[in-house]
């Protein structure tokens, strides 16, 4: 099996500060490359990946700069122009989390960012490093002035929508394991923090239908046979984004995680190291208030309603055991 660029690249990362530790004073970018036998650019790509990444932004966390760049001098430098790079923590490797971070789990991320693009299409920063991570995760650049793979299904769909044509899609679901080929009707598409999801049809056994978040469509076609959409259409629609409220209560560095998730965020009350917030979230609601317990932290604890209040939280140990893939 061929291992993923990502993961070939990332695992490199821990034997490269073992490396640098034996050398305090550091060692020239040229010499490391050459001992690892990949090239300068390459090296210094990964290096600058984990150097600048900010996983405040996604994941809420923080970490100390474990690595400096510097020039022949020893006075620090441009990193992207710097010979020479230099260990400034013991342990590098735990900030890494190599040890702890599956692929599924370096997915979310991805997935995460490209959520953030597809509603703020304009932000160039961002474009840029998605498509840095895609390179990474892939092995290969995106190709100059492609369709960036995560923006596919949108003019199809949008089309489908107007023509009511049937669309068959392979997805990953996410709130229980495993990827489902299914015949979709696509009612509606609706951007969201999340990114752009679709409204969907058939209605089920249960006189409901379903939303699919296009960044989990990994392949698509738009089929020949057309659709009549149901005569109540509209109140599927409004039932489907009908949200409940939650009361939470969240580290302050959390509050990414109540606007990725949630429809509405009302701030209830605010102190120094926690904030009480409402949630209005859609259903799924046990589900999809796991999955927000999960990227906020073990600090997060829902407030009311009371049922909720255990209940999620084995629905959240569900969840995690899904994204690890246990």
């Amino acid at each position: 099996m061929t291992v993923p660029g990502y993961a070939r690249r990332i695992a490199r990362l821990p034997e490269v500060f073992e490396v640098l530790q034996a050398h305090p004073a550091g060692l020239p970018l040229t010499d490391l490359a050459a001992r690892f036998g990949v090239p300068v650019d390459e090296l210094r790509e990964d290096l600058l990946a984990f150097f600048t990444a900010d996983v405040q932004v996604l994941l809420g966390l923080s970490r100390p700069a474990v690595l400096e760049f510097v020039g022949a001098d020893g006075d620090e430098d441009d990193p992207n122009d710097a010979e020479v790079v230099r260990i400034v923590d013991e342990r590098p490797a735990d900030e890494l989390g190599v040890e702890y971070v599956d692929a599924s789990e370096l997915a979310l991320i991805y997935a995460s960012a490209r959520a953030l693009l597809e509603i703020d299409p304009d932000d160039a920063a961002l474009a840029g490093a998605v498509d840095v991570l895609t390179e990474t995760m892939f092995g290969e650049p995106l190709p100059q002035g492609s369709v960036r793979s995560w923006q596919r299904p949108l003019e199809p769909l949008q089309e489908a929508v107007r023509a009511r044509r049937r669309v068959r899609i392979v997805y990953s679901r996410s709130w229980h394991a495993g990827v489902t080929d299914r015949v979709i009707e696509p009612y509606r598409l609706v951007q969201t923090r999340r990114g752009w999801e679709v409204d969907a049809g058939p209605v089920d056994d249960n006189g409901a239908i379903r939303t699919y978040l296009l960044s989990n469509i990994r392949a698509f076609e738009v089929l020949e046979s057309s659709f009549t959409a149901p005569p109540d259409l509209a109140r599927h629609l409004r039932e489907q984004r009908t949200t409940e409220r939650v009361r939470v209560r969240i580290p302050h560095q959390a509050r990414w995680a109540a606007d990725m998730y949630a429809e509405q965020v009302i701030l209830v009350e605010d102190d120094e190291e926690v904030v009480t917030l409402d949630l209005h979230l859609l259903p799924p609601l046990e589900q999809r208030l796991g999955l927000f317990l999960l990227a906020s932290g073990p600090d997060s604890a829902v407030v009311e309603p009371a049922h909720l209040v255990k209940t999620v939280v084995a629905v959240a140990g569900e969840l995690l055991a899904h994204h690890r893939g246990a």
